[in-house]
């Protein structure tokens, strides 16, 4: 009879050990440096947002948060790389709205933003901005519809690559204008904002993270924001949709995302430090600078948000005969 009772004591706490295990792993997560992918070159957009995450996160979870830039493809190299990644915790994915973009404009995809990622937490959403070089004769969207009308084919519009958001802001642009402007990709947008720069490109549908210091200071002319709204940061300029192209909006937003299988108590306990650095006063001070609106949420408000933007999308990707192989 003792010897049963000691056996059934021992099954037990054997039983109560393995349903305190998530809890346990929850509390200890993370207990060694942690990767967050970014999809596109250092210094744009998406890079600067994962580094003032990983900066917070580090200080709060004790554990370095190494910002890894993977670009190439629109994006598509760094988050094929965190499909394939284990689901164990220590790699993430600082997601960009393109991941909604890609599955409808390359048929042959290696990885399914759906199935393949967990979302975690919305991080912040910006408008872009539609800049043109200060040698192209035209001060607002109306003008440049009008230049481009008179021109088809020979104005051309730099993107961050094949499949990204400014690439389909553009796509959008010209079919709702029913305009020809041509699209020239790059690495990423920091190459792309250069050759606006220089001039060897007419415009571009950029980030206001990143084109913004080059409008202040007079490198850039600025003609629209491409939001529902003006832009706090620049509340002189007019929506696209204002400016005479109704209906018009092509924002980008940023999550983070996990390769699906990742542990459900990782998940929301990474889910509810983002929403908290989201709350601190000098990373939102930082995020209006930058002339991003942080988000937050749940990870059923990424998921919903994919899933509008896989639609969305999808019809501007079919309407405008894209197809990358």
């Amino acid at each position: 009879m003792g010897s049963f009772r000691l056996a059934a004591s021992a099954a037990l706490a054997a039983i109560a050990l393995v349903a305190a295990t998530p809890d346990a792993d929850a509390q200890a997560w993370p207990d060694k440096s942690v990767r967050v992918v970014v999809p596109f070159p250092a210094g744009g957009s998406a890079d600067t947002l994962g580094r003032l995450l990983g900066q917070k996160l580090s200080e709060r979870l004790g554990q370095p948060f190494v910002v890894d830039n993977r670009p190439g493809a629109g994006g598509n190299i760094g988050t094929d790389l965190v499909a394939k990644a284990p689901p164990d915790g220590y790699t993430f994915l600082m997601g960009v709205s393109s991941i909604a973009i890609a599955p409808s404009l390359y048929p042959n995809l290696s990885w399914d933003p759906v199935k393949d990622f967990a979302p975690v937490a919305l991080v912040a959403s910006t408008p872009n901005i539609l800049v043109v070089h200060p040698s192209v004769p035209a001060r607002s969207v109306q003008e440049l519809v009008a230049l481009a009308k008179t021109k088809p084919g020979q104005l051309n519009y730099a993107s961050g690559g094949n499949g990204a958001t400014n690439h389909l802001a553009g796509e959008l642009f010209k079919r709702m204008t029913a305009t020809e402007i041509v699209h020239i990709p790059y690495r990423g947008n920091p190459l792309a904002v250069i050759d606006v720069l220089n001039g060897q490109v007419t415009m571009m549908f950029d980030f206001m993270i990143t084109s913004l210091p080059h409008v202040n200071a007079g490198k850039l002319r600025p003609l629209a924001v491409t939001g529902t709204k003006r832009s706090p940061q620049v509340p002189e300029l007019p929506t696209v949709a204002e400016a005479g192209v109704p209906g018009y909006e092509a924002s980008t937003w940023f999550a983070v995302m996990a390769p699906t299988g990742t542990p459900a108590a990782t998940i929301a306990k990474l889910n509810a430090e983002v929403n908290a650095i989201l709350q601190m006063a000098d990373v939102r001070e930082r995020l209006n600078t930058l002339g991003a609106e942080p988000m937050g949420g749940t990870p059923a408000d990424v998921a919903a948000l994919l899933r509008a933007d896989l639609t969305k999308w999808t019809d501007v990707v079919r309407a405008s005969g894209i197809k990358i192989e």
